[in-house]
């Protein structure tokens, strides 16, 4: 459980400043505010990944979990 919390605080974290070269001299040369737009789009796109993930490894578990229980039955 601590596990999934401290996964959980890490996926959503409230600011996130990273961007690949491309993005970095798209956004030097126009203003902040096209800057921030970048920065949340890929905020954006990153999150689903993670999202996949996470209920993969939930899908997992519970499957697991479930076979566990039906065999000490």
């Amino acid at each position: 459980m601590k596990i999934f919390i401290s996964l959980f605080l890490f996926m959503f974290t409230l600011v996130g400043y990273s961007q690949c070269a491309m993005c970095k001299a798209v956004v030097e040369s126009g203003d902040v505010g096209m800057a921030e737009g970048v920065n949340d789009g890929i905020m954006y796109l990153m999150i689903f990944p993670y999202i996949l993930v996470g209920l993969l490894a939930y899908a997992l578990f519970r499957f697991r979990k479930k076979q566990r229980n039906n065999s000490g039955s």
